[in-house]
């Protein structure tokens, strides 16, 4: 793709997410670097850009609040002046499942900082990747069967039973779109190779991920933890990460809620996963080399996630993700998607592979 650029990354989003129009009034609401996880430089890109159209801007610091995220009556009554909502911040996602105001265009930003704004992650067309979840969504609507596997040994197998009411997903925008509507759990069944368990974001706590010396397996029966196998060691400390997390929050242990895997070619991670396990899990899940499901809690997204690389999904025979390669071209009118959209298919022609996997120190 040509002509890539940080700005065209902001363009694209108030574009072609927010349908941004001169006079609309945007608030930003962001979230400080100190906190290490935006850049400092993401909100003068976006407010540069967004002035360019036409458009006002505000700006609110949100901070940080990991133990009781929410929306105060200052924020709230900020957020009534406005027409446009775009969270650089990981407020957004944390409530992104909650009630937010009525009668806004409400944006969550999964591009954190200038690298991404500036990557196929935010150029590539942002209709594409709609087109493309809405393709993924219809094919799973009608599957009869599901299966997928990775080379780490995942073998998992099911009938999706598809939620795509409004309800099933959540109703907030998010930028770049980069996974399809999660598939519920309970009709799955198999094991789930795993090197490290984190949090999903939704809540963060004390020892938010372990890491195993070995692959584990978590084995799940219709969308439920039946328990861990593996080197001994690994596996009692994966029983006592979830038995800590479901106290600390009272929720139900063993729930396996759903899953979903990357769409988006674009989406790479330049960093080191383990520099901040956080950060990695708020932005490169849209990989098409990452498959994530969401576990321990009867909600989305519950508070622990299983995350694996490099999956082959076959639905009905057909195999649409193959070891970690989304071939959109094999849905349904997915040719002609891309035809209309060539930025779009430069990325899956070039994608890339880089999510943040480094060789242990």
């Amino acid at each position: 793709m040509s002509d890539i650029t940080p700005e065209r990354g902001a363009r694209n989003l108030l574009m072609n997410c927010a349908r941004a129009t001169a006079g609309d009034r945007l608030l930003i609401a962001y979230e400080p670097p100190e906190f290490g996880y935006f850049d400092a430089d993401s909100v003068a890109i976006v407010s540069g850009v967004a002035r360019s159209m036409g458009l006002s801007v505000d700006t609110v610091d949100v901070g940080f609040n990991p133990g009781n995220p929410h929306l105060s009556p200052d924020l709230l009554a900020r957020f009534e002046t406005a027409d446009i909502i775009l969270f650089l911040a990981r407020l957004g996602d944390q409530l992104r499942f909650s009630d937010m105001p009525q009668g806004k265009k409400i944006i969550v930003s999964f591009a954190l900082s200038r690298e991404l704004f500036g990557s196929g992650f935010s150029n590539g067309h942002h209709d594409a990747f709609l087109e493309l979840k809405a393709g993924i969504n219809a094919v799973l609507h009608t599957a009869q069967d599901v299966h997928f596997t990775c080379p780490l040994g995942t073998d998992v197998r099911g009938r999706p039973e598809m939620n795509l009411k409004p309800d099933g997903d959540t109703s907030i925008l998010r930028f770049p779109m980069s996974v399809f509507t999660p598939v519920p759990a309970h009709s799955f069944s198999g094991r789930v190779a795993l090197s490290f368990l984190t949090g999903t974001g939704s809540k963060y706590y004390d020892e938010y991920t372990i890491e195993f010396d070995c692959p584990v397996f978590a084995h799940m029966n219709n969308g439920r933890l039946t328990g861990f196998e593996g080197n001994p060691t690994d596996t009692a400390r994966a029983e006592a990460h979830y038995d800590r997390v479901a106290k600390r929050f009272g929720i139900d242990r063993n729930f396996v809620h759903s899953w979903h895997a990357g769409i988006h070619p674009g989406c790479g991670y330049p960093w080191d996963m383990r520099d901040n396990y956080e950060r990695w899990g708020g932005a490169a899940f849209g990989n098409p080399r990452i498959l994530h499901f969401h576990t321990c809690g009867a909600y989305a997204p519950g508070e622990i996630s299983w995350n694996v690389f490099d999956p082959t999904i076959v639905i009905d025979g057909i195999t649409y993700w193959d070891n970690g390669v989304f071939h959109a071209d094999r849905l349904p009118g997915g040719a002609s998607i891309l035809k209309r959209y060539p930025c779009a298919a430069g990325l899956f022609v070039s994608p890339d592979t880089d999510i943040g996997l480094r060789s242990a120190s």
